[in-house]
């Protein structure tokens, strides 16, 4: 899009609208990783040096159990150590309120892959948080300049739980970050800043300035959530519950069990005006927005 003041990529026209975040995390109440470290194109799992046909496959097998893949990788890896992969690391992820889980595995060649149980009965269970960062060039520039520098300021200070990751959604809220095992999806989220995200959630707090929801939760969840946050002031992680969520003409009704008693939050929405969503998009779209319309304990 050219404008007066020229071309802007996605992320820093999202800034300049303020675009909300509450309420823009996809769906994803488990979830596999893999480790692929090649290159990846626009697609992780079917343009890098995993065979297309076992990537195809892998991400057939896994949405067919209602499980989210995820490629990733270790940051500032050097060309030749990019080719030479031989085996494959993978971790399968249980987001879901109250089973919150990662189990961690290897498998030695691409069939394995293919074999893999998604039952959560594979791997070995760990306590260790995973710190995924979107860096997914080919997916969207935004991801890369503003998500390398948020995956290098992390695995500085934690090499062993920080990742690079392939697209999670929401190319003009980069950077984007997700942390596991509770799948809290972050945008906006400045290098110097993420340190002290993943500080809080060490604390089993959430930073609601950049938080967008948790990933198991349904969008108007993730948004009465927030809401609910915003007028209590409670940022633990497992502050609130969903109990209940109906919609009505105008809008949603959603009941939340919170330690001082239930809270029901009306949720509205509103549609934007017509943008840009990510930097390759050439047709502005409006794009559906929640509003808080009222949080009262009940």
């Amino acid at each position: 899009m050219t404008t007066a003041a020229g071309w802007l990529p996605c992320s820093d026209r999202a800034r300049e609208r303020d675009d909300p975040l509450a309420g823009t995390a996809g769906l994803g109440e488990r979830w596999l990783l893999v480790e692929i470290e090649s290159g990846w194109g626009r697609h992780a799992f079917f343009d890098s040096a995993l065979d297309p046909a076992v990537g195809a496959a892998l991400v057939t097998r896994a949405e067919a159990a209602g499980i989210r893949p995820l490629a990733i990788r270790r940051t500032g890896l050097r060309a030749e150590d990019r080719r030479g992969q031989r085996s494959w690391r993978w971790a399968l992820v249980d987001a879901r309120p109250g089973r919150a889980a990662i189990r961690w595995g290897r498998a030695d060649t691409e069939e394995e892959l293919l074999a893999l149980p998604l039952d959560g009965s594979a791997g070995v269970p760990s306590d260790r948080p995973v710190y995924a960062v979107c860096a997914h060039a080919r997916h969207d520039q935004c991801c890369a300049v503003r998500g390398r520098p948020v995956v290098q300021a992390l695995a500085a200070a934690h090499p062993d739980e920080t990742w690079e990751c392939s697209h999670l959604g929401g190319d003009r809220f980069a950077a984007t970050m997700i942390v596991f095992p509770h799948g809290l999806l972050y945008g906006r989220v400045p290098a110097a800043e993420a340190g002290h995200v993943v500080a809080r959630y060490a604390e089993g707090r959430v930073d609601p300035r950049y938080l967008r929801g948790r990933t198991a939760l349904s969008t108007v969840a993730q948004a009465a959530e927030a809401f609910a946050r915003d007028h209590s002031g409670d940022d633990a992680i497992e502050a609130f519950r969903v109990l209940e969520e109906h919609a009505h003409p105008h809008g949603w009704t959603v009941r939340l069990a919170h330690a001082g008693g239930a809270v029901e939050v009306e949720v509205g929405e509103r549609l934007s005006e017509p943008l840009l969503s990510t930097c390759a998009a050439t047709v502005a779209h409006r794009v559906r927005e929640f509003v808080p319309v009222s949080v009262r304990r009940v």
